[in-house]
């Protein structure tokens, strides 16, 4: 075989200056049949024709493809794999090894889409959105430091389709109330709502899958679609592209934000260094497909487009449960105290992303911050108000001594107790002086309190003449009237003119 640079030559002597093949063949030293061979077929790269070798498989080559046919129109649960088909071959006396079956199957499922003219698996069509159009939510996991311990945590994506502003905010759980107050923060710092939201089929939006596009949302998700307003459209089964830019700012994320991170007191220090971080990156980051403007350009001039943000969404779980003896309710292990007067009484657990609140006839009783307790070993947390126990302790003054929830007392009031406890009838006492806090303003009882303290004169009767001096009301200031109402003459305080109106009735 020739190469390209004389096959070029003899093309140009040949063509341009008319030379015979008989003078090419004395100039070349190449035969005449070879020259032309290579004229005649308009060869420009002459290449080596395939070769053909010999396979274990050529004998086989049909019984594989009608397989392959046969197993397309299957049902695809039903449908046999590449390896049950290796099996069946080598029982027909294949020699040949598994991966010459597969390169086999992909060549021909190739063939096939040609064939049918069919998209490969790979092939993607190109979105655009308009401005205020759409956005797209994802969850992901990552491990930060958080009170200088690794720490497991669920990070909430979002990232507006047009503009490609994004916003991450960390949670412990994937929860529905997390879900919720992601979408509360997302909003307020993104400063609008699109008109569409893209998800996937997750649990806490997504109670079924159906055929197609259907899908039946949770009641819950529901609600907070309405209060925003958009509309809520989920992602195919395992159809990650549909949602590709939020899918993107995941791995973007991890580079530019999680990796580098420092360690964090708390989760909430973390969240505001998130929400600080994705402010500053969107005018870092360059729009991919106006890349002459920042992200932030770009989403200057969304904003026009967004929806405005109505209050947030009261984004809680409710839950029925039923307050023990103790007084306290229980949610994943950890134990919240009531008030005493619902003790054995089915009330609310509204579960929050931050906090717990407990309902009773439509009336909020409880609110506890929020306690995650990743060890399954342990027997959880038990959290407690002891305004909830004052009630109890009227009837029962002795718990003031070992009762867990006076544990939590303000230092005051275990200074007080240290000394009462010590007297005959000093937990009743002390019974009647805690329950103050239930009439009076308590930072002023606490007040009364030390002020008792600091005299050394330590009992009941003090504390509520010190309690009644701070609750006396001040003496109002002088009227000040306007100058119509001032009086001319101020009234003499002189008892004999009462004589003098009684006139001759007088009687001495």
């Amino acid at each position: 075989m020739i190469d390209v640079d004389l096959l070029s030559v003899v093309r140009r002597w040949h063509g341009r200056d008319r030379l015979s093949i008989r003078e090419i063949a004395k100039r070349t030293g190449l035969s005449r049949i070879t020259i032309r061979k290579y004229l005649a077929n308009g060869e420009v790269s002459p290449a080596y024709p395939a070769r053909q070798s010999i396979s274990k498989l050529d004998s086989f080559a049909e019984v594989l493809e009608s397989w392959l046919i046969r197993e397309s129109k299957r049902n695809r649960k039903r449908r046999r794999n590449l390896k049950q088909l290796h099996r069946d071959l080598v029982a027909l006396g294949f020699a040949g090894s598994y991966d010459r079956i597969a390169a086999f199957a992909r060549d021909w499922r190739q063939r096939e889409r040609e064939r049918l003219n069919q998209a490969s698996r790979g092939a993607f069509v190109p979105l655009t959105f308009a401005p205020g159009e759409a956005f797209q939510f994802d969850w992901s996991e990552d491990w930060m430091r958080i009170g200088q311990k690794k720490t497991k945590l669920q990070i909430a994506h979002f990232k507006f389709c047009h503009s490609r502003v994004f916003f991450l905010r960390a949670y412990l759980t994937q929860t529905h109330e997390m879900l919720f107050d992601a979408h509360n923060h997302a909003f307020r710092v993104l400063g609008g709502i699109p008109e569409r939201g893209i998800y996937d089929n997750m649990k806490t939006a997504v109670d079924k899958v159906g055929r197609g596009k259907h899908r039946k949302v949770n009641a819950r998700f529901r609600a907070m679609v309405s209060h925003f307003l958009f509309e809520a459209e989920f992602c195919n089964p395992a159809a990650g592209w549909e949602k590709g830019q939020v899918e993107k700012n995941v791995q973007d994320a991890r580079h530019r934000l999680l990796q580098d991170a420092p360690a964090f007191a708390d989760l909430a220090e973390l969240n505001r260094w998130l929400e600080r971080r994705c402010i500053a990156l969107w005018a870092e980051v360059s729009h991919p497909e106006q890349k002459h403007r920042s992200v932030a350009e770009v989403y200057d001039d969304e904003r026009s487009s967004l929806m405005a943000m109505p209050p947030p969404f009261d984004g809680f779980v409710e839950h029925t449960k039923r307050v023990t003896p103790t007084c306290l309710v229980i949610f994943e292990r950890n134990r919240y105290s009531v008030p005493a007067a619902f003790a054995n009484r089915v009330i609310s657990l509204r579960a929050y992303a931050d906090r717990i609140v407990l309902v009773a006839e439509a009336e909020r009783i409880a609110e506890h911050q929020r306690v995650f307790n990743r060890d399954h070993s342990s027997n959880g947390t038990t959290v407690y108000d002891w305004r909830h126990y004052l009630a109890v302790v009227q009837r029962k003054p002795g718990a003031l001594r070992n009762g867990a929830p006076f544990t939590e007392l303000p230092t005051s009031f275990k200074q007080l107790r240290s000394v009462l406890m010590k007297r005959e009838g000093g937990d009743r006492e002390m019974a009647d002086i805690l329950a103050l806090v239930l009439h009076h303003d308590e930072q002023l009882v606490e007040q009364a309190v030390r002020e008792a303290i600091e005299s050394d004169v330590i009992s009941k009767t003090h504390i509520l003449n010190r309690l009644s001096h701070l609750l006396d009301t001040p003496v109002p200031a002088a009227l000040q009237p306007p100058p119509a109402l001032v009086l001319r003459e101020e009234p003499l305080a002189n008892t004999e003119r009462y004589d003098h109106l009684r006139g001759a009735r007088h009687v001495s």
